[in-house]
C-alpha cells in the first residue's frame, strides 16, 4: 500500500527531504506544509498552507489525509513539542520529543548537559545581565564567542575578533534585543580553533548510524570572512573524517549523548547533528542541532541510495539496526544563493531566472525562500536556493555546481565561489 508523508517546513532542507522521500516506491504522495515554489513543482509532492507551529491544524491534516509519517524539518516546532503532540495521538513522527530537542533549544542547557556527561566541549559562562557579562568579558584572556541562548535561525553566534566586537555583540543581544527572547540570555564561550565538521546521524533511541560527514561554510564571504549566516554551502565527504576520527566521535560524543538522554527517559529519535571543531586535543562539540542541517541536507541526501522513508520509519520504531543504509561513493556539494540583504535584513522580492539552464548543466536546484507571483518565480527571503551536484570528487562537484550557479540570475544574488575549490581533488 502506497503511503502519504507530511514534511513540515518551507526551506531548502525540506525541499531536499520531500524530493528524497518522493523517490520511495512506498510513498504515493509527499505533503509539504507550507513548502515553497520548488516543492510545489516536485514529482509526487503537494504544498498545503499551514504554519509549522499550528499543531492542531497539523494533527487534523494528518488524520484527515491518513498520513503514515510526519517528518519535522525546522527546529522551532521540535523544541515546542510537535513530536510529543503527534505521538500522543498515535502518529509516527521523525524527530525528537521536546525534552530531547532542548539540546538545541537552549544553549545553556546543552552546555550543562555536555559538561555533566563529560562530553568534550569548550568552557562557557552564562549571563542574563549586560553589566555582569561585560565585566566578565574584560576579564577574559582571549576573545570569546558570543552566543544567544535560544533559537535564532542559525544567526545567534558572533565570532568576534576583538574585545570591542565582542562587547558590541553583548550589548546588541542583552540591551538592544537583537535576537528577541532568544538573546535574553547569552554565553561567553571560549573560542575553539581547528577544522569545523557537521556530523549527522540517524538515531532510534538506542543506536545511531552516521551519515557522510559534511563541511558547512557559515561565513557569508569567500575565505570564511564576513558575517555568520545559517550556512552558505556544504560538501561531503570531507577528507578530515578519517575512520579514527569517526570512532572517537562515536565513542566520545554520540554514544554518551544517546545514553544520557535515555537515562533521562526521553530517548532520542530522529537526526542528531553534532557541530564539531577538530581541535589539537580532539573533536569537541560546538553545538547540537536536533534535526537535519541546512544546507548539509542538500549535499548529503543526494548520496543516500537506501529508501529514506524506510530509514525514518525504522528510527521511529526503534529498529535501526535492522536497516541496511547504503550511500553512494560519490562526492556532493551545494552552494547557497542568498538575497541582497542577507543575513542582516530582508530585501524586496525579485524575479529568478535560469533554473532550467542550471538543470541542463546536470545540477539540482533546491528551493528555500521562493514563491510564484503572477506566474513568475521570485525570491521570498534570505537564503533563496541551493544549487547541488554530485561527481567523483568534491572538486569536480564544485566545478559542476558553479556552472549551474552561473546560469541562475536574480538581482543582488550573494554566493560564495570558493566552496570545495580549495581541495586538491
Amino acid at each position: 500500500m502506497a503511503e502519504k508523508v507530511l514534511v513540515v517546513g518551507s526551506g531548502g532542507r525540506e525541499h531536499a527531504l520531500a524530493w528524497k522521500l518522493a523517490k520511495s516506491a512506498q510513498v504515493a504522495e509527499v505533503i509539504v506544509a507550507p513548502g515553497n515554489a520548488g516543492t510545489a513543482r516536485e514529482h509526487k509532492c503537494r504544498n498545503v498552507s499551514l504554519v509549522p507551529t499550528d499543531f492542531a491544524a497539523i494533527v487534523e491534516l494528518v488524520q484527515t489525509q491518513a498520513v503514515s509519517l510526519v517528518v519535522v524539518g525546522p527546529e522551532e516546532p521540535l523544541v515546542l513539542g510537535l513530536v510529543d503532540v503527534l505521538e500522543d495521538v498515535g502518529i509516527a513522527a521523525f524527530g525528537p520529543v521536546a525534552a530531547a530537542a532542548k539540546l538545541e533549544g537552549s544553549k545553556p542547557y546543552c552546555k550543562e548537559f555536555l559538561q555533566r556527561n563529560n562530553i568534550p566541549t569548550a568552557p562557557a559562562q552564562i549571563f542574563s545581565d549586560a553589566v555582569d557579562a561585560l565585566a566578565a568579558l574584560r576579564r577574559c584572556s582571549t576573545v570569546p564567542v558570543i552566543k544567544a541562548a535560544g533559537l535564532a535561525a542559525g544567526k545567534g553566534v558572533v565570532v568576534a575578533e576583538t574585545q570591542a566586537e565582542a562587547a558590541q555583540a553583548v550589548r546588541e543581544m542583552l540591551i538592544e534585543g537583537r535576537f528577541g527572547e532568544a538573546g535574553n540570555e547569552i554565553l561567553l564561550e571560549e573560542r575553539l580553533f581547528g577544522q569545523e565538521l557537521s556530523v549527522l546521524a540517524f538515531c532510534d533511541g538506542d543506536t545511531f548510524r552516521v551519515m557522510p560527514v559534511a563541511q558547512d561554510h557559515k561565513r557569508l564571504a569567500n575565505g570564511d570572512t564576513g558575517l555568520n549566516t545559517g550556512g552558505m554551502g556544504a560538501f561531503c565527504p570531507t577528507p578530515h573524517a578519517t575512520e579514527e576520527l569517526l570512532e572517537r566521535v562515536a565513542d566520545e560524543i554520540l554514544a554518551p549523548t544517546l545514553a544520557a538522554l535515555a537515562r533521562l527517559a526521553h530517548p532520542y529519535k530522529g537526526v542528531l547533528y553534532a557541530g564539531l571543531m577538530l581541535t589539537e586535543s580532539g573533536p569537541k562539540v560546538i553545538e547540537f542541532n536536533c534535526r537535519f542541517g541546512d544546507p548539509e541536507t542538500q549535499a548529503v541526501l543526494p548520496l543516500l541510495e537506501s529508501d529514506l522513508y524506510e530509514v525514518m520509519l525504522a528510527c521511529c520504531a526503534g529498529r535501526l539496526p535492522n536497516i541496511d543504509i547504503r550511500w553512494s561513493g560519490a562526492a556532493s556539494l551545494a552552494v547557497v544563493m542568498a538575497s541582497a540583504g542577507y543575513p542582516t535584513h530582508t530585501t524586496a522580492s525579485v524575479p529568478i531566472w535560469g533554473l532550467d539552464a542550471a538543470l541542463q548543466q546536470g545540477c539540482r536546484v533546491f528551493h528555500a525562500a521562493t514563491a510564484v507571483r503572477e506566474q513568475t518565480l521570485v525570491s521570498a527571503g534570505g537564503r533563496v536556493l541551493a544549487v547541488n551536484a554530485s561527481a567523483a570528487t568534491v572538486r569536480q562537484a564544485a566545478e559542476a555546481v558553479y556552472r549551474g550557479v552561473a546560469c541562475v540570475d536574480f538581482e543582488g544574488a550573494q554566493f560564495r565561489d570558493d566552496i570545495g575549490r580549495e581541495l586538491a581533488s
